[in-house]
């Protein structure tokens, strides 16, 4: 009755001490200044879907093969089991061990003995002892002071890091797909507009021609429209380089040799049919999975402390085997049962300024993960707002510019219309040609430009942005 007494309050003990974890409990961030953070992470509905807004079939089919086949979105995951993996590990070792073995043993012993009084000694006998042993080998670390279990937290939280930068990285895969897509379209687009260009110079230097050969033009206009027409020669080997960027990058994301990617001839770059919209009181930090990723190393490493708080308590650890152990008869019975137990009691005490150390050390560890947590929350915040004014910006220029546009094509063609009835200076027409050039191929870059920082807002915002 008093051993079972005795157990049991062994037992309550141990669990009471295991019950306990050295080092502070973590408590996620909810504010940040005036950011409410209350909301935990979580990948947006459309996270994955959304540049199917721009309703552009080719770029779809881009979006899904690199979802499918690109390498750097593999190893993301392939980390994501690593991580997993790493974390069942380290929860399991709160649990007792154990290995089944059997074994045999042969040995030979032999003694010493004075033969005579000259101290002359000799082997006088020898024998060879057999047996065998068949059983299991427990172990088992008590973790009175939760060493383990903050391990085991530490390796949790980096595995949830894991995957949440799995989809950071589908996002940003998806992003870099359709930005380069978009860089694609744009190079296409500024290659036809300076072909439309070239076509409509040598037309004007074919009127210059004929007014030359009939004497009216003079070799200084014809000059004057061969300068224009080399300019923009000279920069469609620009256009055509910017093309080859674009589709061995695409390449590269869809684990595509070069060459291989086809796409159309077709230079229209993707618009959204309705505009976006922020909705007021939404916390789209809830999407931002580098936030997210900030705090939960930040979680893992306040994990840390408590393990290396652990260490300036003892530690109770308990070895045991249960089996047989037989001679060379391997006869297995009740007569050769055989069982040890080993409690075992460490404690680093000798080297406790080492201990605490490392304590300051994993301290420190934290405090530089809740720094560069509370900074990833406020990059976080200005990268959203900064993407939202650049691509209303953007809008605006590009609309200002499409009306430029209209405007120079109808200057050209009435300085055109003037100079060949001869009323009209060359240089007017020259001007006007100069600014249409411009004002197309700039618009052009505003295309691009407006569609890579819509790319950017669904990229910022998580994927969280809706359509109005």
């Amino acid at each position: 009755m008093r051993n079972t007494v005795k157990l049991s309050t062994l037992a309550l003990l141990v669990a009471s001490l295991s019950a306990c974890s050295a080092g502070p409990d973590y408590q996620r961030p909810e504010k940040v200044e005036s950011i409410n953070l209350s909301q935990p992470y979580q990948q947006a509905e459309q996270a994955l879907n959304w540049w199917q807004a721009f309703d552009d079939a080719e770029l779809n089919q881009l979006v899904e093969r690199a979802l499918e086949q690109n390498r750097t979105l593999a190893q993301a995951r392939a980390n994501v089991d690593r991580a997993y993996a790493v974390f069942r590990d380290a929860d399991n070792d709160s649990w007792p061990k154990g290995t089944l073995e059997t074994g045999y043993q042969a040995s030979e012993n032999n003694t010493l003995s004075a033969d005579d009084d000259d101290v002359i000694t000799r082997w006088y006998s020898s024998g060879i002892t057999r047996g065998y042993s068949s059983g299991a080998n427990l172990s088992w670390d008590l973790d009175l002071f939760g060493k383990l279990r903050r391990a085991s937290e530490a390796a949790e939280a980096q595995a949830q890091q894991a995957d949440i930068l799995w989809r950071d990285a589908q996002v940003r895969l998806i992003s870099q797909v359709a930005t380069s897509y978009g860089e694609y379209r744009g190079a296409q687009l500024r290659l036809e507009v300076a072909e439309e260009n070239l076509e409509n110079l040598q037309q004007s230097r074919a009127i210059v021609l004929a007014r030359l050969e009939v004497g009216m033009a003079s070799e200084l206009e014809l000059a004057q429209i061969d300068v224009q027409l080399h300019r923009v020669k000279a920069s469609v080997p620009a256009y055509r380089e910017a093309l080859s960027a674009a589709d061995a990058t695409l390449s590269a994301l869809l684990a595509l040799e070069p060459g291989q990617l086809e796409l159309s001839a077709d230079p229209q770059l993707p618009e959204l049919k309705r505009p976006v919209a922020v909705v007021d009181g939404e916390n789209y930090l809830r999407h931002r999975a580098d936030v997210a990723s900030s705090e939960r190393l930040l979680a893992a490493r306040t994990a840390n402390i408590g393990v290396a708080t652990a260490d300036l308590y003892p530690n109770l650890s308990v070895r045991g085997f249960l089996g047989f152990l037989s001679g060379p008869g391997l006869t297995l019975g009740s007569e050769t049962q055989s069982w040890s137990v080993a409690p075992s009691l460490s404690w680093q005490a000798a080297d406790l300024g080492s201990v605490k150390a490392r304590i300051r050390q994993a301290e420190a560890s934290a405090q530089m993960a809740l720094a560069q947590f509370e900074q990833q929350v406020f990059d976080a915040i200005n990268e959203m707002q900064l993407s939202l004014n650049s691509y209303n910006l953007s809008r605006e220029q590009q609309l200002n510019t499409e009306q430029q546009w209209q405007a120079s094509k109808k200057a050209v063609e009435i300085a055109r219309q003037r100079y060949e009835a001869g009323s009209n200076e060359f240089l007017d027409l020259l001007d006007a040609e100069r600014e249409l050039l411009r004002s197309r191929d700039q618009l052009a870059q505003l295309q691009e430009q407006s569609f890579v920082r819509l790319v950017d807002i669904y990229r910022n915002f998580g994927g969280g942005i809706q359509l109005r």
